[in-house]
């Protein structure tokens, strides 16, 4: 039975390593090929799917989507950025120790995904390359998983191998005392010598941000065009009257695009903000609306109705911060040949029911058209502001209507807070507090969090499900019957027994540096979840047939796990920016490799002495 179980154990590593199948494909047919086999029964089968390991983990997707959903990690890279300012030491610095540091808390993917565009686009502007700075973000982002328990799946994993078997797990901070010393050594590494091993590839890959879109639509557009902001004062008689007993479209030629409330009588009974003013909206005392219209059109308005002028900020912040937020956003439209919408009129400024969406500006043969009421005609481009949410739904109603980029990617980009932001935030304190008190087990205190955050509508449910990398979730739950199987087949005693016999007669430290060079050559290929299950229960035994503890060991085994650093194939983070950077599979290797050397040399010194054996 071993020899059937190692064979399943190369060809699973193997598949895995060849990559034709997607990972969760590879564990699925090995998970198979375990009950097929006789290995396993159904239950054990099927006991990964069911483990809190798995439940944990596709909670803190959720937690993590929510971060970002509502503007934490837009903001916190985007400040990473100007703290640098022009120096590129400093950036090189900055946006590491960001991507580490937020990696403890948001999933490595999500930290990389939000600091890439920002790296890159800093980059630029301060005059180098972004392959200056992709690689170190990627392995800043698996190093800083260290930093807490649920910074990075194999801390969850090793932690409840050990609470399985008896042992007491680790707590949430725990892992800071090697994971600390592991990140600023990369800082260092990456500040002093791994710069000047990254190469200088010239990629056309300036990201198209909020800011650079924005400039685009005012160029594009003139969306910029009479644009106003007026305040109601005292004396003016649209106070306490509805919006359509004033005909403001056809008396004034001007539409009303946004209001905010900002008296304080009025800010106790409704929202401090109405997003898309209809005809019942009550004017009040004090509001500033968001008009567009042409400066003739605007002063009859405020002489007739008592307005006061308030002064613009630059064009793209004044759109950034009055008209984009967490749940409101613009984006770009290409009406097509064959699109319902040809031939129909619509107003500029119009706020649409039916769409749930408003027509800002529009363009046709790359011209502004400056005609306040349109007829569409195909080819048309528009911009349109609405909910993100609504935004995305219009994909689904027109199938002929274009929408340009990701309204979604673009919300996660919004570095601008609101209630729910806090709220967000509030969950994952909680969550951290439950687990370092240890007032429920991790897996429940996770799945408070995420229960907060999507009853709470800091992330919609749809949303919720589309952040959660299901590859990763079925294939660490097809896995863990692996590790099941391993022990059960006594297919891991003979691996240990082998490590203990060769090394670890000899002194622990060599079978600690055994255990890590075989997991980091798993984790240059395979998954890092898929190389933490497949080792947890070998480092165990090893520790057990010594009569050692087996903490220092499975920390091996989760820091291992982590360094990925040889191949762009290893973690998802060194494929995301692989392409960004124009890096090459030897670019890996060359820099990866010192620091990769580095941190298994650090790691066996100072893992026995917070751990000792």
């Amino acid at each position: 039975m071993i020899y059937i179980m190692l064979a399943i154990l190369i060809v699973t590593i193997a598949f895995f390593v060849w990559g034709k199948f997607t990972p969760d494909i590879v564990a699925l047919l090995s998970m198979i090929t375990l009950y097929l086999t006789g290995i396993l029964d159904a239950p054990e089968t099927l006991s990964g799917f069911s483990n809190p390991t798995v439940i944990m983990i596709a909670a803190l997707f959720i937690i993590g989507e929510g971060i970002a959903q509502t503007g934490w990690t837009a903001m916190a890279g985007k400040k990473f950025v100007e703290w640098a300012g022009n120096s590129v030491p400093k950036l090189l610095v900055i946006v590491t120790l960001g991507a580490g540091v937020l990696s403890g808390f948001v999933s490595n993917t999500g930290t990389v995904a939000t600091l890439m565009p920002l790296t890159i686009s800093s980059a630029w502007s301060i005059g180098t390359l972004p392959s200056k700075f992709l690689i170190p973000i990627a392995f800043g982002s698996n190093t800083g998983g260290l930093l807490t328990l649920t910074g990075t799946p194999p801390n969850i994993i090793v932690s409840n191998a050990l609470i399985d078997s008896g042992f007491k797990g680790f707590s949430f901070f725990e892992f800071a005392l090697i994971g600390l010393p592991l990140l600023i050594i990369t800082l260092v590494y990456f500040r002093y010598v791994g710069y000047k091993l990254l190469p200088k590839n010239k990629t056309n890959n300036k990201p198209v941000n909020i800011e650079s879109t924005l400039y685009h639509w005012i160029d594009a557009y003139k969306i910029d065009d009479g644009y106003y902001r007026l305040r109601i004062r005292s004396l003016s008689p649209l106070i306490n009257t509805p919006i359509k007993q004033w005909n403001f479209e056809s008396d004034f030629d001007v539409a009303i695009l946004r209001l905010k409330r900002r008296h304080p009588k009025v800010l106790k009974k409704i929202p401090a903000f109405e997003e898309f003013p209809d005809g019942d909206t009550e004017l009040r005392y004090h509001d500033i609306i968001t008009v567009k219209g042409d400066a003739a059109a605007i002063n009859k308005l405020m002489i007739t109705f008592r307005l006061g002028l308030l002064p613009l900020e630059p064009s793209v912040d004044e759109l950034k911060h009055n008209l984009i937020n967490q749940e409101v956003g613009m984006t770009e439209v290409i009406v097509s040949p064959n699109s319902a919408l040809v031939g129909r009129q619509y107003t500029l400024g119009e706020y649409f029911k039916r769409y749930s969406i408003q027509l800002l500006a529009a363009s046709r043969n790359n011209k502004p058209i400056e005609e306040k009421t349109i007829t569409v005609k195909p080819g048309d481009t528009f911009v349109i502001r609405g909910t993100w949410h609504d935004i995305e739904a219009l994909k689904k109603q027109y199938e002929n209507l274009i929408i340009i980029g990701s309204p979604e990617g673009m919300a996660k980009n919004v570095a601008k807070l609101s209630g729910k932001s806090y709220i967000a935030l509030g969950s994952l304190l909680l969550m951290i507090v439950l687990m370092v008190f240890h007032i429920v087990p991790g897996s429940i205190a996770a799945l408070i969090s995420a229960g907060i955050i999507l009853l709470t509508g800091c992330v919609p449910i749809e949303k919720a499900y589309k952040g959660i990398s299901w590859t990763s979730v079925v294939m660490i739950a097809a896995m863990i019957p692996m590790g099941i199987a391993l022990q059960k087949t006594g297919t891991a005693k003979v691996i240990a027994n082998g490590l203990v016999s060769y090394l670890g007669a000899i002194h622990p430290i060599l079978l600690l540096a055994g255990i890590f060079i075989l997991t980091t050559t798993f984790s240059q290929f395979i998954n890092n979840s898929a190389t933490a299950v497949l080792m947890a229960p070998i480092a165990l035994l090893a520790a057990h047939s010594l009569n050692l503890s087996p903490k220092p060991f499975m920390i091996i085994v989760a820091i291992s796990a982590s360094t990925a650093f040889l191949t762009p194939i290893g973690t998802t983070t060194n494929a995301m920016v692989m392409t960004a950077g124009g890096y090459k599979f030897m670019n890996y290797l060359k820099v990866g490799a010192p620091l990769l050397l580095l941190l298994c040399i650090i790691s066996l010194l100072l893992v026995p002495l917070f751990w000792p054996f």
